[in-house]
């Protein structure tokens, strides 16, 4: 049974900087009943690592009060407004990764690919994006205001994990919405409209920010945190994503920079030989930051408890929203399944049945004819599950434990791999790469290999876990003619879109509420 303690305080900070109204306080569960004040709680250093939990758990949760608490930011549902449920939705609902049987407002939009700045789903990502942010920065700027004695350099330890989550919450804002607000923590506490940054700017200032995380900081090295805790590993993450996508960013190739990080990953990090157990219920033991297991695969993962951290979205949401129909619930490690997600007959056609990523329910067949009926077509992902990975049970039937890998080696090997056939490495030591993911997944070498068949090979390693949207992008294929799959541009055989839409909109409510800020364009 894996144990996560995620510890909650009470904490009545300004509203998240950058926001609209729709952001509430900070308000969390106390430390104990005489706590109602900043300066009650933050007077240890265990009241300043009990904020710092608060800036991790709002990756996997909605709130601190639990699944049905009161969501932190008023005016976006629980549920669907958890950070990596809203990121499910843009990054892989937006593709032909995943079609929904629900008809939920918006909810076709981003599948059809016709969404607007009114979208509930976009919204929801949007600010979840920066209260994550504003949640570090306030960490950020308690921490350098106090005169708490901290142990050690666990001061400096801090501010470096409070910088790096931060880190990845403003590069999905440049992924996601492109030119952005930006708070930051040496803003004077009143101000309620942060200047504007542009993408190319905010590119830079993150990739400096990474660099000094690896390079000069007190960040723990890859693979010594403690569980569900970032390091220098997580931080060369998001700089090789940054790297790999350069040229959307910033109109500049930055492949042989990929490359160099990919590099140093592949050498700290394994490929786990089972690609099954990393998406069961005890994942955490493949995770590099752990104590338990043999191999490493998993860099950082978004940790999820069935009994302590509960929620309606991540890998909750994965599991219980694929399951339906004819499917065992049992089987899949769950209650009951939401009768939600399909993947598109492009994605099951795309795997042969010997490749051990190929886990899926079949029975009713690979086309979806009718996108808003779950029993009409359309294979169903049994990637993520409830169950051990020895088939052992979890711990409960109603939320799940396993946690969503949000960084593995493997993708490490693959980004190597694009860019050593786009010029930033040896094409023989990339092909050994993407051979070595391939020897995994238990399917044949490639003796040369094409961009394409990287792309292909993302698909297949990386199905729901956020990464389709964006390798659509930099291969050019999300909204042109070149790609097209079921219901793309709302229609059954696939068409192009506006190539606005590689940029999701700014939601208009935070565009009349921050003079500095405009509209994407097409919006």
């Amino acid at each position: 049974m894996k144990k996560i303690k995620i510890f909650m305080m009470s904490f009545a900070a300004v509203c998240a900087l950058g926001m609209s109204s729709c952001v509430k306080d900070l308000e969390v569960t106390p430390i104990d009943p005489s706590t109602r004040f900043p300066s009650d709680a933050l007077n240890s250093e265990q009241g300043f690592e009990q904020l710092l939990a608060k800036c991790y758990a709002g990756l996997a949760v909605s709130s601190s009060y639990g699944a049905n608490g009161d969501p932190d930011i008023e005016g976006v549902d629980g549920g669907f407004g958890q950070y990596l449920r809203a990121y499910f939705n843009l990054n892989c609902l937006t593709t032909d990764e995943a079609i929904c049987a629900w008809n939920d407002t918006g909810l076709p939009d981003l599948q059809n690919m016709n969404w607007q700045s009114s979208n509930q789903f976009i919204i929801a990502m949007y600010y979840r994006v920066f209260y994550q942010i504003s949640l570090c920065n306030e960490f950020i700027r308690q921490v350098n205001s106090t005169n708490v004695v901290f142990t050690g350099n666990n001061r400096a330890a801090m501010i470096a994990e409070a910088r790096a989550l931060r880190a990845l919450s403003f590069y999905h804002a440049i992924d996601m919405f492109g030119d952005v607000a930006f708070p930051s923590e040496n803003d004077p506490v009143s101000l309620t409209a942060p200047r504007k940054i542009s993408r190319a700017e905010l590119f830079d200032w993150v990739v400096a920010e990474c660099e000094d995380l690896v390079n000069g900081s007190d960040l723990a090295e890859e693979g010594q945190n403690i569980y569900g805790r970032c390091d220098k590993g997580f931080a060369r993450m998001i700089l090789a994503k940054l790297y790999l996508n350069a040229e959307v960013y910033k109109g500049e190739a930055m492949y042989d920079k990929c490359a160099e990080q990919c590099e140093i990953l592949m050498s700290k990090y394994q490929l786990h030989p089972n690609f099954a157990d990393l998406f069961a219920a005890d994942n955490h033991l493949f995770t590099a930051n752990t104590t338990h297991g043999s191999t490493n695969e998993i860099i950082f993962a978004v940790p999820h408890d069935g009994i302590r951290t509960t929620s309606y979205g991540g890998t909750n949401f994965l599991i219980f929203a694929g399951t339906g129909g004819d499917m065992n619930p049992t089987e899949m490690g769950i209650s009951s399944g939401w009768s939600g997600l399909s993947v598109t007959m492009q994605v099951a056609d795309r795997y042969t049945e010997n490749d051990a990523r190929h886990m899926f329910f079949t029975a009713y067949g690979k086309e979806n004819p009718e996108a808003q009926n779950f029993t009409a077509g359309g294979y169903k992902s049994i990637k993520f599950r409830n169950v051990n990975h020895d088939g052992g049970a979890a711990q409960t039937t109603g939320f799940v434990d396993t946690d969503f890998p949000l960084f593995r080696v493997a993708d490490a090997y693959l980004m190597f791999a694009e860019c050593a056939k786009r010029g930033g490495a040896s094409e023989a030591e990339g092909l050994k790469a993407l051979n070595a993911v391939r020897a995994r997944a238990n399917i044949i070498a490639h003796t040369s290999y094409t961009l394409q068949d990287v792309l292909d090979e993302r698909s297949r390693e990386f199905l729901w876990e956020g990464c389709r949207r964006q390798d659509l992008i930099r291969y050019g294929q999300f909204t042109t003619a070149d790609y097209v799959w079921e219901y793309k541009g709302s229609v059954k055989e696939g068409a192009a879109v506006e190539s606005f839409r590689n940029l999701f909109p700014i939601p208009a409510a935070e565009i009349n509420a921050n003079p500095n800020l405009s509209q994407n364009e097409g919006y």
